[in-house]
C-alpha cells in the first residue's frame, strides 16, 4: 500500500516515475508502475514507455518477452523501442528472434541506425550465421555505415567467429579509426582460430602503436601465452597490468592463473590466486586444474576442500580438473569418491568428460577389464577418446586380443580419425606385426586419412620457435644438429638404451634409433641447451603425448646437463630434474 501511494504521488512527475523505473529490481515492481501509468492515462508517452521496455529488456535481462509485449502495445515505437528490443533479444536464449525484429523495423519503414546494426551483429554472433551476416554486411555497405567503427567491430567478430579470419583482417586493415575494441577481436579472432602466431604478431604491432591495452585484450592475450607456454611475453602482460593500474578483475586474474599454469609456472600461479580480491568458482577451478596438470593431485584434492569450506559451490568444470587429478596421481579411491560425490552432494549429471576419467584411472591403476565393463555400462555413449584410453591401457598391459576388438570397433566410429589410425598403429608395431601396419598405412590412403603433425616449442626472447621431427628449417639448424650429435652420445655413455618399440616402420634398430633421435622435443630442448642461460628452466610445449624413449632420454638430459627441463604434453607436464620426472614415470 505504501508503494502504491508513493507510486501515485510522483505519477504526475515523468522525471521522479522515470528515476523509479530505474529502481525496479523484480518484474512485479515494474506491473505495478506500469498500471499505474495505464491508469494515469499516459499508457502512450513515449519516455514513459521507452522506459519501461529498457528496464524489462536489459535492466531486468530476464523478462524480455514483457518487454516485447509492452512494445507490442505501442502504436508507432520509435528507433530508441526497437534497438532496445534487439538488443534484449541479442543478450537472451533467443537471439533468432532479434533477426526477426530487425526485418520487421525494415519493413515498418522505421530506419537502422549504428546501434541497431551493432545489436544484430551481436545476435548473428550469438547464431554463427554468416549467410545472413554477408548479407547484412552487404545492406551495411548500402547504407553508408561502411566506416563505423562499432558496426565494422561487429562484422569482424562475425567474420572471426565463422572461421573467415582473412575477411576479418581485411575489413581490420580498412578501418581508419581503430580502437581498443578493434585490435581485441582481432587477436582474440586469430586466437580462436588457432593461429596464436599471428595473434602475437598484432599484439607487439598494437603496442608499437602505443594503443592502450584493456583487460579483454589482456586477457586474450594472456590466453595465447598459455597455450603457447610463452611465459616471457606472459609475464611481460602481468607487469603491464600492474604498471598501468589496470583493474584486476576475476576475469583477468582467472586467465593469468591459468596462463602461469600451462606455462609450468605454478608457484607464478598461486602467488596470483591468493592474491586475487575476489575468486569465483571459475578461478578456483583454474587453480585446481593448474594442480592436477602437473601431477599434484594431493594438493589439489586439498584446494577443492578448501574451496567447500570457504561456501563456494563447485560446478561441472571444478570436478572435470578434481577427477583429472586423481587420474593422473593414481588416486583410486579418491576418485572413486569424488565421482560419486558430484552425483550424490551436488546433483551433477556426469558428462563424457567425467566417465573419460574413471576410465583413465581404472586403466593407469591397471584394472583394464574394469574400465573395460565401467564403459559398457555406462549410460551414455562412449566417444573414440574414451576407447583410444583404453586401447593405450590394452598396449600397456598387454590386453592383445582386447586391444584388437578395440582397433576394429574404434575404425568403426571414427573411419577418419587420423589419431585411431596411428595409436592403431603403434599397438600392432609394439606387437611386432609389421604386416598389420602395412595394411593401415594403405587403408589411410585409401580413405584419405590425414594425421596431425606433432610438433614443439620453445620461446626464447619473447619469440616462439617451433619444431617438428627431424626438422632442418630453423635458421640455426645445422648447430641444433650437431648440438643432438653430442646429446646422443653423451647419452649412450650414461648407459641408455633405445626403446624403439613405438617406431611405426619395419626398419632395423639403428634406423629407429636414428628417428627417435630426431624428435620434436629433442630439437627444441637442443636448441635451448645452445641459447638459454644454464640457471634458466628450459620449457618445452608439445601438441602430442611424449614417447617412452624421450622420456627416459630427458630424465638423463636433466641430469648430464644439471638443467630443469618442463615439457607441456598434450596430456600433462612433466618436470625433469636431476635424472626423475614429476610423473614417476606414470603417464
Amino acid at each position: 500500500m505504501r508503494r502504491n501511494r508513493i507510486i501515485k504521488a510522483v505519477v504526475q512527475d515523468k522525471s521522479l516515475l522515470v528515476s523509479l523505473i530505474k529502481k525496479c529490481t523484480t518484474s512485479r515492481d515494474l506491473k505495478i508502475i506500469q498500471a499505474s501509468i495505464i491508469r494515469a492515462g499516459l499508457a502512450h508517452d513515449t519516455i514513459l514507455t521507452s522506459s519501461l521496455i529498457v528496464a524489462a529488456a536489459i535492466t531486468l535481462r530476464r523478462h524480455v518477452a514483457y518487454a516485447h509485449c509492452i512494445f507490442s502495445w505501442t502504436h508507432h515505437p520509435n528507433v530508441f523501442m526497437w534497438n532496445t528490443l534487439i538488443r534484449g533479444y541479442s543478450l537472451s536464449n533467443s537471439p533468432t528472434t532479434a533477426i526477426t525484429l530487425y526485418r520487421d523495423m525494415h519493413l515498418s519503414g522505421i530506419s537502422s541506425n549504428t546501434f541497431t546494426l551493432a545489436f544484430v551483429l551481436k545476435a548473428l554472433c550469438k547464431l554463427s550465421m554468416l549467410k545472413e551476416g554477408t548479407m547484412l554486411h552487404c545492406q551495411i555497405l548500402k547504407m553508408g555505415f561502411g566506416f563505423e567503427v562499432p558496426v565494422m567491430n561487429g562484422l569482424m567478430k562475425l567474420y572471426c567467429i565463422c572461421g573467415c579470419v582473412e575477411f576479418a583482417r581485411h575489413l581490420f586493415d580498412e578501418i581508419r579509426d581503430k580502437d581498443t575494441a578493434t585490435w581485441s577481436i582481432m587477436i582474440s579472432g586469430y586466437a580462436q582460430n588457432d593461429m596464436e602466431c599471428e595473434a602475437l604478431a598484432l599484439f607487439k604491432y598494437m603496442q608499437v602503436e602505443g594503443v592502450h591495452m584493456d583487460e579483454f585484450t589482456l586477457a586474450s592475450v594472456t590466453a595465447i601465452c598459455g597455450h603457447l607456454g610463452a611465459l616471457d611475453l606472459g609475464r611481460w602482460v602481468h607487469s603491464y597490468i600492474h604498471l598501468n593500474n589496470i583493474k584486476m578483475d576475476v576475469v583477468l586474474g582467472t586467465s593469468l592463473v591459468d596462463m602461469y599454469s600451462k606455462c609450468g609456472s605454478l608457484n607464478d600461479a598461486l602467488i596470483v590466486f591468493q592474491t586475487m580480491v575476489k575468486r569465483d568458482v571459475t578461478a578456483w577451478s583454474a587453480m585446481i586444474g593448474g594442480y592436477a596438470v602437473h601431477g599434484y593431485g594431493h594438493k589439489a584434492l586439498e584446494l577443492f576442500d578448501s574451496m567447500v569450506k570457504a561456501n563456494v559451490h563447485p560446478n561441472i568444470v571444478t570436478f572435470t580438473s578434481v577427477l583429472f587429478a586423481c587420474s593422473h596421481s593414481g588416486l583410486l579411491d579418491e576418485g572413486c569418491k569424488h565421482f560419486n560425490s558430484m552425483q550424490l552432494e551436488y546433483g551433477f549429471s556426469p558428462e563424457l568428460e567425467h566417465y573419460g576419467c574413471m576410465v583413465d584411472l581404472f586403466c593407469r591403476s591397471g584394472d583394464v577389464p574394469r574400465a573395460y565393463e565401467f564403459i559398457r555400462t555406462m549410460p551414455i555413449k562412449a566417444n573414440a577418446v574414451l576407447w583410444r584410453t583404453l586401447l593405450t591401457a590394452c598396449k600397456t598391459y598387454k590386453y592383445e586380443e582386447l586391444g584388437e576388438c578395440i582397433i576394429r570397433d574404434l575404425l568403426e566410429l571414427e573411419p577418419c580419425g587420423g589419431d585411431n589410425y596411428v595409436l592403431a598403429s603403434n599397438v600392432y608395431a609394439s606387437l611386432g606385426k609389421w604386416s598389420s601396419v602395412s595394411n593401415l598405412r594403405n587403408l589411410m590412403k585409401d580413405k584419405q586419412v590425414k594425421k596431425g603433425h606433432g610438433w614443439s616449442s620453445i620461446e626464447l626472447d619473447f619469440t616462439v620457435h617451433r619444431f617438428v621431427m627431424g626438422d632442418k628449417s630453423h635458421p640455426e639448424s645445422d648447430e641444433i644438429h650437431h648440438m643432438l650429435e653430442r646429446i646422443a652420445r653423451k647419452l649412450k655413455q650414461v648407459g641408455h638404451i633405445v626403446t624403439t618399440t613405438d617406431v611405426l616402420h619395419d626398419i632395423d634398430d639403428e634406423e629407429k634409433e636414428n628417428a627417435l633421435g630426431l624428435h620434436s622435443e629433442r630439437l627444441a630442448v637442443a636448441y635451448a641447451l645452445l641459447r638459454l642461460p644454464k640457471e634458466s628452466p628450459i620449457r618445452v610445449v608439445k601438441n602430442l603425448r611424449v614417447c617412452r624413449d624421450c622420456h627416459m632420454a630427458l630424465k638423463l638430459i636433466s641430469s648430464i646437463y644439471k638443467r630443469v627441463i618442463i615439457v607441456r604434453d598434450r596430456v600433462r607436464f612433466h618436470h625433469f630434474q636431476e635424472g626423475k620426472c614429476s610423473c614417476n614415470d606414470y603417464w
